[in-house]
């Protein structure tokens, strides 16, 4: 067994950091996640009204989340198809590329629909179920807001103005439903 040199071990790390921080710019810190948080709380808001089960608009949100992704996925594929500046584009390279273009759009849903699930389960009420879900997108907007500006080197208030007025959007929609409840 071979001990593992130090200049290996921080070029593995490295990679790992790159790695990371790939992830977060293409999957996470991206505008199809704002849009899927406030598609999300939209949903809630709009299914949660008619007095429906978290498990119903659980559901109502992960069918509508996955349709609109995969419509993003489909539109990035056929916008990208053939149309690279200096180059064609191969029908596979678009579609990985819009996949990975659109993955924000799912991973904002994860949060509120996992408080949904425990909704469903029946681990939260029902009731509070919907807000909480609504205050997570909130949060989740509020921390997209916050590392959007940190990765751009914005002084810290900025970044805290950045998470404020990236969650406001979040805060629209918990007043829409307070007023629609």
């Amino acid at each position: 067994m071979s001990v593992e040199e130090p200049d290996a071990a921080r070029e593995r790390d490295r990679r790992a950091a790159q790695v990371r921080d790939h992830l977060v710019r293409t999957a996470f810190v991206t505008e199809e996640s704002v849009y899927g948080v406030v598609l999300v709380s939209g949903m809630i808001v709009v299914a949660g009204t008619h007095g429906s089960s978290s498990w119903e608009v659980f559901w109502i949100v992960a069918i509508t989340v996955v349709v609109f992704w995969a419509a993003h996925v489909y539109a990035g594929t056929v916008s990208r198809h053939g149309l690279a500046i200096d180059h064609v584009m191969p029908l596979r390279q678009a579609f990985d590329a819009a996949l990975n273009h659109s993955l924000g759009l799912l991973a904002s849903a994860l949060l509120p629909s996992l408080i949904l699930l425990l909704g469903a389960l029946r681990v939260v009420p029902d009731a509070l179920t919907i807000w909480l879900a609504l205050w997570a997108g909130v949060l989740v907007l509020a921390v997209l807001g916050f590392v959007a500006y940190r990765r751009r080197g914005a002084p810290l208030h900025k970044q805290l103005l950045g998470a404020v007025t990236t969650a406001a959007f979040g805060l629209v929609m918990i007043v829409l439903k307070a007023f629609i409840h």
